[in-house]
């Protein structure tokens, strides 16, 4: 009721909506996002009011520029686009996935303050194989099995061209693609386009940071962790990818550096003797005896750093928790997966097997838990930490592509905004209340290794923060004399 609330806010005063959400941010987050916009994308069809973004289907080939055409605002910056096969850990969601892409532009525009008319959302609907979506009248997309193979990667095609075409300079945002899809279409247009996928690359710098914050508690470098993954899809591979290259620019070779990295998922533990291994698992699969379980796993490889990406919720049991407990002084425990009812464990859990002595972050919000005497406060590894940022210093700097150094700096600069107040109750990211001016922050960094790279097309101007902060969105009345 409070999301539909809101949405009916934006969709009758755009102002007041953005007012209300910049002033209650903690409180609103999680109404426009993650873990109410979940719920919202499940009924979607159901509770439909009106469009906010652009629909294209297969059945636009050839036009599909034209469509987007019909977007009321010719000056739209940025783009989220999605197909709906993988909606947070909901799985294959189709056209009700519009949720997400609305959902992240009013992130964009409430945390860095990019104005909504610059905002695109889009979804891809090309069928969906969720069964019940096909059968309910008030499904809003295409009820046929999913598009695949060249037809599938023909209408993208199109679509990119499109974009950049009746958007010139647009940064598009890869959202919530299935795994067979998102890995092969950031490699193929992440060199034609200014383009990433928040699930992988935006995830995978939030991570890091909130891991570079927890070592100030654990004391450890990040050259000494032993990473394992539970679930080796975007979100696990993203952060993966992620800690290797922040190895790698600390002087660790490559190889050795995904030696750091382990990997759990539905066959057990991911080896190099497994058949068939996925493409974007390889690199992570390395020389070892098969384990069956996560508990296996932790027993074996003591692992310092425990991430939950697996969207299954539970998995991280007590006895996985006092395994972690056993070996490490300071567990880290990252439960990632959303929603809330997805997540890997609460955070009351962790504290509690662990005897309060776990490093906790979680991918949807947990309420403080009281622990002997006192109170710690689990933080949100949430991408709008991220990605907020990451679109207004792409923008900014009109960039004309996006890369991996890009996303270590907007991570080393999450990590930088940590205080020891918030280490000193447990948190590993900054309080939602700051997320605008450290999304001000990250664009700076993104925008800076833009212009030292040679990858804008605006010259740097002398005041880089002033010339940024000068192009923030602040929803207030025009005031007429």
């Amino acid at each position: 009721d409070r999301y539909l609330f809101l949405m009916d806010l934006q969709n009758r005063n755009e102002t007041l909506f953005y007012h209300v959400v910049t002033r209650h941010i903690e409180e609103t987050m999680p109404l426009i996002y993650t873990p109410t916009v979940g719920q919202a994308c499940q009924a979607y069809g159901h509770i439909f009011r009106r469009p906010r973004g652009l629909f294209i289907t297969a059945a636009d080939r050839g036009r599909v520029a034209r469509v987007l055409g019909n977007w009321p605002h010719r000056e739209a910056r940025i783009c989220v686009v999605t197909d709906g096969e993988r909606i947070l850990g909901l799985g294959d969601l189709g056209a009700d996935g519009m949720g997400i892409p609305v959902g992240k532009l009013a992130l964009y525009t409430a945390c860095a303050g990019i104005h909504p008319t610059q905002c695109l959302p889009v979804t891809i609907d090309v069928g969906t194989d969720n069964a019940a979506l096909c059968a309910d009248p008030l499904y809003i997309g295409t009820q046929q099995p999913r598009l695949r193979g060249p037809e599938y990667d023909a209408l993208l095609e199109e679509f990119v061209a499109a974009a950049q075409g009746v958007f010139p300079g647009i940064v598009i945002q890869l959202e919530d693609f299935g795994n067979r899809n998102a890995f092969r279409l950031l490699e193929r247009y992440r060199d034609r386009a200014c383009l990433f996928d928040d699930d992988i690359q935006g995830t995978g710098a939030v991570a890091l940071a909130g891991v570079l914050a927890a070592l100030r508690l654990t004391g450890g470098a990040l050259a000494a962790q032993r990473f394992l993954f539970l679930g080796a899809g975007e979100a696990g591979i993203g952060i993966a990818r992620t800690v290797v290259a922040a190895l790698v620019e600390g002087g660790m070779e490559a190889a050795a550096a995904r030696g750091r990295c382990w990997f759990v998922d539905t066959q057990g533990l991911l080896t190099a003797g497994r058949a068939d291994i996925a493409p974007h698992k390889r690199p992570f699969a390395h020389a070892h005896a098969p384990l069956a379980t996560l508990h296996e796993a932790v027993a074996r490889l003591q692992p310092t750093i425990l991430v939950g990406c697996s969207g299954q919720p539970g998995l991280f049991s007590e006895d996985v928790v006092r395994a972690m407990a056993r070996h490490n002084g300071r567990p880290v425990i990252f439960s990632l997966s959303n929603p809330t009812s997805r997540s890997e464990c609460t955070a009351e859990q962790a504290w509690a097997w662990s005897e309060g002595r776990a490093v906790f972050a979680s991918g949807s919000p947990f309420a403080p838990v009281a622990h002997a005497g006192g109170t710690l406060v689990p933080g949100q590894c949430n991408n709008a930490y991220v990605f907020p940022g990451v679109g207004l210093g792409l923008i900014a700097s009109r960039a004309r592509r996006v890369t991996d150094a890009m996303f270590l700096a907007a991570a080393k600069c999450l990590a930088a905004e940590v205080s020891e107040s918030d280490l000193a109750v447990g948190r590993v990211f900054p309080p939602l209340a700051r997320i605008r001016e450290v999304s001000l922050r990250i664009a700076c960094a993104v925008a800076e290794i833009a212009w030292r790279d040679g990858l804008a097309t605006s010259e740097r101007p002398a005041d880089p923060v002033a010339f940024i902060r000068a192009q923030v969105y602040t929803p207030e009345y025009p005031v007429y004399a």
